[in-house]
């Protein structure tokens, strides 16, 4: 992937501390990344696998600690990987914004956090173990750069479009967070639909981020013709790697499609393929869809 073509973010932040008690307002939104590092965890240390089963299933991530962003200083222009990421960003607005005006809406950049090891937010407080996610409380992806060494040396995915495609699955929950729809996702649940399960509205809305992810892949090349032979491929296989069926086969040795929250690997190719495919957001309707 030929990154460096892309335009510099401006919203990239670093958090320089971290926030008092409480209770956040909403939930962390766990995407690749998130459920990369929570299975690279449970197989290393066994006796953490209740907990980040809770993590998977949508039950756990938040610590009680911090209930405010994160005080944030200015990142380290000269460090390679805060290019990388400024240069991602820079893509998902560019894309994002020409699309919600094709829609006649307004696009809002969301700010990237890049922390270390534990960092508080408007959800909750968070580790390192949780992954990239998305706070809805507060309009922020969260990053801690060691997740890419982690995802080069225990998945072998050393590719710069998987990266790329974690950060533009969190900001795919930040266009969902723009559009409504996890608005409407909370309403539906508290009208009774199930969270969790196969067909849970918490699948639903991972997998249309993995399709928005796909968008943003096929515009972005329009862009900038920055992809190479092999970029679509890595991104698919790292979706592969990180379906609900194919973790809890890892962690547990048995799959529970009752405890669904992101869809399985075949799901999570599908719809990142539907998304680059077609390059529209209007095919990314996963709420609506009889199959997933």
């Amino acid at each position: 992937m030929l990154w460096q073509k892309g335009r510099s973010s401006d919203n990239v932040e670093e958090a320089s501390g971290s926030g008092g008690g409480g209770l956040g307002i909403g939930r962390i939104h766990l995407g690749l990344g998130g459920t990369i590092i929570a299975i690279i965890i449970a197989m290393i240390f066994p006796s953490t696998r209740g907990i980040i089963f809770g993590l998977l299933t949508g039950s756990g991530g938040m610590t009680g600690a911090g209930n405010t962003p994160a005080q944030t200083a200015p990142v380290d222009k000269s460090d390679p990987q805060v290019q990388f990421v400024s240069k991602i960003l820079g893509s998902t607005e560019d894309v994002w914004t020409a699309d919600f005006q094709q829609m006649g809406k307004q696009y809002i950049d969301p700010k990237l956090v890049l922390f270390h090891g534990q960092v508080a937010t408007a959800c909750g407080g968070a580790s390192a173990a949780v992954g990239p996610f998305y706070c809805p409380g507060d309009k922020r992806v969260y990053l801690d750069l060691d997740f890419f060494q982690e995802l080069a040396t225990r998945f072998h995915s050393n590719s710069d479009f998987a990266r790329a495609y974690v950060v533009a699955h969190e900001v795919g929950h930040h266009v969902q967070d723009q559009l409504g729809i996890m608005d409407t996702e909370q309403q539906l649940a508290q009208r009774g639909e199930p969270m969790k399960g196969a067909n849970g509205l918490s699948v639903r809305l991972e997998l249309q981020a993995d399709c928005f992810a796909g968008v943003w892949a096929n515009k972005s090349q329009q862009q900038l013709q920055w992809l190479q032979e092999g970029d679509i491929d890595s991104a698919l296989n790292a979706a592969s790697q990180i379906g609900d069926d194919t973790l809890q086969q890892e962690v547990r040795g048995t799959v529970v499609p009752d405890s669904f929250t992101h869809g399985t690997s075949a799901e999570r190719v599908k719809w990142f393929k539907t998304g680059f495919q077609s390059g529209d957001i209007n095919a990314c309707d996963t709420f609506h869809a009889q199959t997933l």
